[in-house]
């Protein structure tokens, strides 16, 4: 069942409403009893990922080549920025004797 956009023309409030394609629109407004009109709304967008749909599964072997290189070298970097700061020190943090 789709779901529809309604805007009030005496207060201008928006609402969406889970009905099916065969109820008749909403004429009044939940708010204030004014009269409705239904909005075109763009619809829902979706894509397909992971295998089981055309385009993941038929690739080419150079770009599955390329796709593998892409995710090395992410976790290389990743794992390298990680191993960084666990060995970075901070000045600030040392302690100083004041003298006088």
């Amino acid at each position: 069942m789709p779901t529809y956009q309604y805007r009030c023309t005496k207060c201008g409030y928006e609402f969406e409403e889970f009905q099916s394609m065969t109820d008749s629109p909403i004429a009044f407004c939940p708010k204030c009893q004014g009269k409705t009109e239904r909005l075109i709304s763009g619809g829902a967008g979706f894509l397909f990922k992971g295998n089981g749909f055309y385009i993941t599964d038929y690739r080419s072997e150079k770009y599955k080549a390329d796709a593998k290189k892409d995710s090395s070298a992410a976790s290389i970097d990743s794992a390298s920025k990680s191993s960084d700061k666990s060995g970075s020190t901070d000045k600030a943090s040392k302690s100083t004797t004041d003298k006088k």
